[in-house]
Formats: C-alpha cells, sequence, structure tokens
C-alpha cells in the first residue's frame, strides 16, 4: 500500500472491508490510550485568557466517544483505501502525492458524518458538562437541534480535511522513499517513528484551526462567535495572536504518539488481513 504507479486492478471491496476492519482498530487502540492528553488539551483550548485547568475527569466521555471513534475511522481507512489505490492507477507515479492528498481529504469528508457529532458530544463532556454521551447527546438535541451536534461543521472540515491530507500524504511519501532506500519492506517501528513524525508536523501546523474549531464546538447556546472568521476576530482582539497556539503542547504530544501507534496498528492490521486473504486463495484454488 501507498507506492505509486502499481498499477492493475484491485478488489475495491475488499480493500475496503479491510481498510474499515483496520482503520477501526487503530482509531479505538489510539483514543483510549491517549484520551486524557486529548482532555488536557481541550481544555486548555476552551479556557479563555489564563484559567485554572481542571484536571479531574480526564477521561470523561470516553465510552461515548469510542461509539463514534470506531465508525468514523472505519469509514475513513475503509474509503481511504480504494480511493488512494484508484487514484495512483490514475496518476503517474511522479504525482503519486496528489493521489495521496486527495484521498486523505475524500476519506475525511465521508466520515465527518460521523467524527463532527462525535467530536462535540467529546468536548462537551471533558468540559464536565454532561455525565454521560446518552445525556449529552438527548440534551444538545433539545436545547440546540440537530445543529447543535454538528456546531463547528465548517470549522471541523477546515481543520481536518487539510489535516487528513497532509497527515496521510507525509506519511505515505516518507514511507516509499524509506522502501526506495532501504529495498525493503519496513519494520513495525519503522512505520510507528513516520507515523510520529507526521502526526507532530500535521498536527503543529494545525493547531490554529483546531483552537477555532474548539472554540466554536463548546460555545452551545452562549452563540459568541457567529462563524469562523467572527470566531477567529473575536479571539484576536480578546485574547492577542497567541491564543491561537493554546494546547499546542499537548496537541503536538498526542497526535505525535497518536500517529505512531495509528499507523502501526494500521499497518500490522493490514498485513495481517492481507496475509489471512492471501491464505483462503490458496486454499480455494486447492
Amino acid at each position: 500500500m501507498g507506492e505509486g504507479g502499481d498499477g492493475g486492478s484491485f478488489d475495491f471491496r475488499r480493500l475496503l472491508f479491510d481498510g474499515a476492519i483496520a482503520g477501526a482498530a487503530a482509531g479505538v487502540v489510539v483514543e483510549t490510550a491517549l484520551y486524557p492528553i486529548d482532555t488536557v488539551k481541550t481544555r486548555l483550548q476552551a479556557a479563555k485568557g489564563i484559567s485554572k485547568i481542571e484536571w479531574k475527569g480526564l477521561y470523561a466521555g470516553l465510552a461515548g466517544n469510542i461509539a463514534g471513534v470506531l465508525p468514523a475511522s472505519a469509514i475513513f481507512v475503509g474509503v481511504y483505501e480504494p480511493t488512494k489505490r484508484k487514484l495512483l492507477e490514475i496518476f503517474p507515479e511522479y504525482l503519486s502525492a496528489v493521489a495521496h492528498l486527495t484521498a486523505g481529504a475524500i476519506g475525511g469528508a465521508a466520515s465527518s458524518l460521523i467524527r463532527v457529532p462525535t467530536e462535540v458530544v467529546k468536548q462537551r463532556m471533558q468540559l464536565s458538562e454532561f455525565k454521560s454521551a446518552p445525556d449529552a447527546v438527548r440534551l444538545i438535541l433539545r436545547k440546540e437541534g440537530i445543529k447543535g451536534l454538528y456546531a463547528g461543521y465548517g470549522s471541523f472540515l477546515l481543520r481536518d480535511l487539510p489535516f487528513d491530507a497532509i497527515q496521510f500524504c507525509i506519511y505515505e511519501q516518507l514511507r516509499i522513499g524509506y522502501k526506495l532506500a532501504a529495498k525493503r519492506d519496513l519494520k513495525d517501528a519503522e512505520n510507528a517513528i513516520i507515523g510520529a513524525f507526521a502526526g507532530v508536523f500535521t498536527g503543529a501546523v494545525t493547531t490554529p484551526l483546531d483552537v477555532l474549531k474548539t472554540r466554536l464546538m463548546v460555545q452551545g447556546q452562549a452563540n459568541q462567535y457567529n462563524g469562523i472568521i467572527s470566531c477567529a476576530k473575536t479571539i484576536l482582539r480578546e485574547e492577542g495572536a497567541g491564543a491561537f497556539l493554546k494546547g499546542i503542547e499537548p496537541r503536538v504530544l498526542w497526535i505525535g504518539i497518536g500517529g505512531s501507534i495509528f499507523f502501526l496498528v494500521l499497518e500490522k492490521t493490514k498485513l495481517i488481513l492481507a496475509e489471512k486473504n492471501n491464505h483462503k486463495e490458496a486454499k480455494h484454488r486447492l
């Protein structure tokens, strides 16, 4: 996976199914392991000015978040893998980065319908607004309507589409280069290191977009901001440019470690599934 110009036809349904399983496994492992860091990041970004950060309840909302992350990650990778392969067949090898960028953005857009409500509920639970995910969904729908669950949708896409595209492009391109240099398949540790680097770089450069997304998602009925531009202007006027980098340390830590774990689990699961499929095909031919 991830090589430009490998050509030939491929089984779309198998790639979609295997990608969905691998994505779900990777997403759940990362969220469970690193959720407290994400909670700290959310509380730092939501705080206006210099506010004391609450250190209790760092796993608040984990169960509800896993319920959303599992299908969202499955959809993302399930769409990304066959889309990537199809685009690699269409584009010449020297444009493989464009294929990876495009596939990442398409995968992000497809999964956003689940990722956004999941993110809204998670972040508001991280701020101790609700006791459980079902309560959060019920109360948000009752008080704010379906729009409440999709608060900050535009800012989410503004952050996540470039994030997904850049992260997966960097990861795939580095793997291609490393494999060409080493003239062998990558080891688990090498996939993890490349995934970590891709996560750290992408997480750092998209932090300002993440701050905007967090503020819009957690404002609830207050409606302090009337959109992305309004939010950016208000933060700049009231808190200064430095506020756009709030939470960058835990964000980079979280996404760096998360990228390492995610791509390690992803590649390992894909390899296991590929070997299982090859074994089934060999038995079938006998």
